[in-house]
């Protein structure tokens, strides 16, 4: 298969990263059928969409008219089925091994043999992913960063199994979507992961050691460091809960104490105060809109 064969590509799973590489693909012309387990999933993704492109739209980097017919690229189900016929299908469906298997066990049982599937995961080996699916070959990492729309960076991981030529296409595809891709051996946190979170550990031991508050650790590595956002305040975006369990699949695979999650992590999954989405985490959003 080759690039230019390709017009329509697949999304399963429709959080804020499937919302991105959705955005992206149909921006750059490429039909797009999301899928996920809900309405109310997809109807928030189709919104981010929206609001993601209206931002666009306002920088006047597209017009009004450029905007729908992206938007008019896009289409949304709950059923797996209709990625039957798509020959390249991403995949960003929770950061859980067993979810993931069950979502590519529907996948195999009506996808075709030429169809690459191409996982967004962030944590998981690749290797492992690719052994559960009847094409090995046809299975590759593409790990996207968030927000999807900004972040310029894909990680091309191929397994073990994966053919050179399905690694050539992955990385054809992420320049096609006005990505810059590096490739990397199939290693827990690839490269991105495997230096930024042990920072996100280290930058919470701090707070719970009192060696500073939240806001000067921020701070610190803003100004000092030239870091676009402070490694508190990513968690808190980001969400501590999805942290939380990224971490501990970091330190099952690595079985190191510097991948081990601080007591404090623990402690506000307990309380409920999992970041921004929730009104709470590091810091206290109950008094924005």
């Amino acid at each position: 298969m080759k690039l230019e064969d390709i017009k329509t590509v697949g999304m399963a799973g429709a959080g804020s990263m499937g919302a991105g590489i959705a955005q992206v693909a149909a921006m750059a012309g490429l039909q797009v059928k999301v899928v996920d387990v809900s309405d109310a999933v997809w109807g928030r993704a189709e919104k981010t969409i929206t609001k993601s492109l209206e931002r666009i739209v306002k920088k006047g980097t597209i017009t009004e008219d450029e905007m729908k017919a992206v938007l008019g690229r896009i289409s949304f189900s709950t059923d797996v089925a209709s990625l039957k016929d798509v020959p390249f299908i991403f995949e960003a469906v929770f950061e859980d091994i067993n979810v993931k298997k069950e979502l590519f066990a529907k996948l195999d049982a009506v996808c075709g043999d030429d169809t690459i599937y191409a996982t967004n995961t962030s944590s998981i080996a690749i290797t492992e992913m690719a052994a559960m699916v009847k094409r090995p070959a046809k299975f590759v990492g593409m790990h996207f960063f968030n927000p999807v729309p900004m972040m310029k960076l894909v990680e091309v991981i191929p397994a073990l199994q994966t053919a050179v030529e399905t690694k050539d296409l992955a990385l054809a595809m992420a320049k096609k979507i006005g990505k810059t891709a590096i490739t990397c051996k199939d290693t827990p946190g690839f490269v991105v992961n495997r230096l930024f979170v042990p920072y996100i550990i280290d930058a919470v031991r701090l707070l719970e050691e009192g060696v500073a508050s939240a806001e000067d650790i921020d701070t610190a590595m803003k100004l000092g460091c030239n870091m676009p956002m402070g490694p508190l305040e990513f968690q808190d975006f980001a969400g501590v809960d999805i942290g939380y369990h990224v971490i501990n699949i970091f330190h099952d695979y690595m079985k190191q104490e510097r991948y081990a999650a601080p007591g404090l992590l623990r402690n506000m999954i307990k309380a409920g105060y999992v970041g921004r989405k929730a009104g709470k985490g590091f810091y206290d959003y109950s008094e924005e809109k």
